[in-house]
């Protein structure tokens, strides 16, 4: 039984993200249909992206009420709807308003999910399931491509995933029983912890090591975004690579993400958490390094990749540890609110540094990437001996 959740669990993950880059396939073509400027689909982002930070927030609260296999399955089926109006919308209005649900199913399934996972699953599983996000984020563009080039438009690609959403929300329903029947003992010890008391935003950043976790979740949040967005953009203006090429490596990115996070699975098993973070956070320095170096196109070609590499573990180990980190009665609070503090680093950070390449140069990317990496890295390990004396002062107290 524990291990057909597993599977569920896997599904769910590639659910996660099937819708996270449709708006971006399906916007040029879009946009004309709408008869808004191309600029417009910020807009759009934005509101999903606020609507999943609210989201975040509320997770442990909605947890620990309802459970987190039904708010898996009710933010799966929110999700589905969302898709189901983009499908059906005939204005931007409408879209603006179906980006509202869509955020809000986001955001509480991403928490939830994850802390479930980091509860009662080892760190290799965490890793591969951020790796079927992977899969999921680069498949939807294919159905989206498919919808498009076979003349059924935009919203028969939005429909595609949102039936695809629909048939998982069916599987989560009848699997309800599972979430509560899983074959380990110290997993329902577990769970009866995390019941205790849902903690509020203020209470959170009085736990020890919370804000600087939470930087560090905003910092690594921030460099993914941030090098994916204007990774290509970066090739062609600094080193005048193709466009082609340039689009063809910013895809590589995203796949060694995926692909490193295959690994990092097995790697896991060698390693802890905090070794994880920081071979991640080393692998990137490479890679950014690389691209300050002025060795032509190809150098920076290779150090994209490279970072897409070292970014692979640290998103799914820094949630793996929060558990060990904080406490099981406290670890949704901390993921919700991790969560929340990513998103917010995903709107923020990205568009400033589009100011700054539009005003000073594109060639600080590199520049910009360090100074976050170097953040991270701070924060990350400023947080460790701070979680290591108050583990020691509850052990003192017992």
């Amino acid at each position: 039984m524990f291990q057909l959740l597993l599977v569920i669990i896997y599904l769910a993950f590639i659910s996660l993200g099937l819708p996270d880059s449709l708006l971006g396939s399906a916007w040029p073509v879009m946009y004309q249909e709408f008869s808004v400027p191309v600029s417009y689909v910020g807009a759009v982002s934005m509101i999903i992206a606020v609507a999943t930070i609210i989201s975040s927030l509320q997770g442990d609260r909605m947890t620990k009420m309802l459970g987190t296999g039904k708010v898996t399955a009710i933010s799966v089926l929110m999700t589905a709807v969302a898709l189901f109006g983009f499908s059906i919308s005939h204005s931007y209005v409408e879209l603006c308003l179906w980006a509202v649900p869509y955020g809000l199913g986001a955001g509480c399934i991403d928490a939830s999910l994850n802390n479930y996972v980091a509860l009662h699953y080892a760190s290799r599983h965490m890793s591969w399931l951020h790796c079927m996000w992977g899969i999921g984020v680069s498949f939807s563009p294919h159905i989206m491509g498919y919808a498009l080039t076979s003349g059924q438009g935009w919203n028969m690609g939005y429909r595609y995933i949102s039936i695809l959403q629909m048939i998982l929300t069916v599987i989560l329903i009848f699997s309800l029983p599972l979430w509560k029947k899983q074959g380990a003992g110290s997993t329902e010890q577990v769970d009866k912890k995390a019941k205790i008391q849902s903690l509020s935003l203020r209470q959170i950043l009085r736990i020890p090591g919370a804000k600087e976790v939470m930087i560090t979740f905003f910092c690594y949040c921030a460099l993914e975004q941030t090098a994916g967005l204007w990774a290509s953009s970066y090739l062609v203006i600094r080193w005048g690579v193709s466009t082609e090429t340039a689009a063809r490596f910013a895809s590589l990115f995203f796949i060694g993400i995926t692909i490193g996070r295959a690994f990092s699975g097995f790697l896991t098993m060698k390693l802890n958490d905090t070794q994880m973070i920081r071979l991640g956070q080393g692998v990137i320095l490479l890679g950014v390094v690389l691209l300050l170096l002025p060795l032509g196109g190809k150098s920076a070609l290779v150090g994209l990749i490279i970072i897409g590499l070292g970014c692979a573990p640290i998103y799914p180990s820094i949630i793996h540890s929060t558990p060990e980190h904080f406490g099981a009665d406290r670890s949704q609070a901390m993921i919700g609110v991790q969560m929340a503090f990513a998103y917010v680093g995903i709107c923020i950070m990205p568009p400033i540094f589009g100011v700054i390449a539009n005003h000073i140069s594109f060639s600080l990317l590199p520049v910009y990437l360090l100074v976050i990496l170097a953040l991270m890295i701070v924060m990350h390990e400023k947080m460790l001996p701070m979680i290591e004396n108050n583990k020691k002062g509850m052990i003192n107290g017992q």
